[in-house]
């Protein structure tokens, strides 16, 4: 693909982030592509992952099995997640240096456990490849990242069913 390379940033406390990003991600692809797509602080097991991986042009970066919410990690849990959310935050950008689109699923999340350090993620942005469309998602944005953004979506929730006690359902939810 050619062009200017932008950079997204899918927002907020509502349902749907990881699934704009990855309609985009899909829709780069309907037009010949190539997508690098990083989750952080997610499991092998999410539903997208699999139909992701079936899909020429994409570039799935591989995560653990299972992954603990943050807040139940232990130090040397949280250390050794801060090193893979660096290690594959490096691979990610590398491997994007020749690709159309860059998705980092839940960034914003990873930095604001600590897994990923902001200065990195903005030394990337300041310096990525000029063609490159960046998207991150996750619930709270930085203020540093809305000013570097060229999109800044906000996905609010009104109404969602957790709150009448209905569980995160496979293939809706995750």
């Amino acid at each position: 693909m050619e062009g200017l390379g932008l950079i997204h940033l899918y927002t907020g406390c509502g349902k749907g982030k990881t699934t704009a990003a990855v309609g985009l991600a899909v829709r780069l692809l309907g037009r010949g592509g190539r997508v690098v797509f990083l989750q952080f602080l997610k499991g092998e097991n999410s539903g997208e992952r699999f139909i992701l991986r079936e899909l020429p042009g994409v570039e799935l970066i591989r995560l653990p099995e299972k992954v603990k919410f943050t807040a139940r990690m232990n130090d040397a849990e949280r250390a050794e997640c801060a090193e893979v959310c660096r290690e594959q935050f490096e691979m990610a950008c590398a491997l994007a240096a020749d690709r159309d689109l860059l998705v980092l699923d839940e960034a914003l999340g990873a930095i604001e456990t600590g897994m990923l350090p902001l200065s990195a993620v903005l030394g990337f942005l300041k310096n990525k490849p000029e063609q490159l469309e960046v998207v991150l998602t996750g619930r709270r944005a930085p203020r540093e990242l809305k000013e570097a953004a060229d999109y800044v979506m906000r996905v609010d929730s009104e109404k969602h069913p957790y709150t009448s006690g209905i569980s995160a359902r496979r293939g809706i939810e995750f």
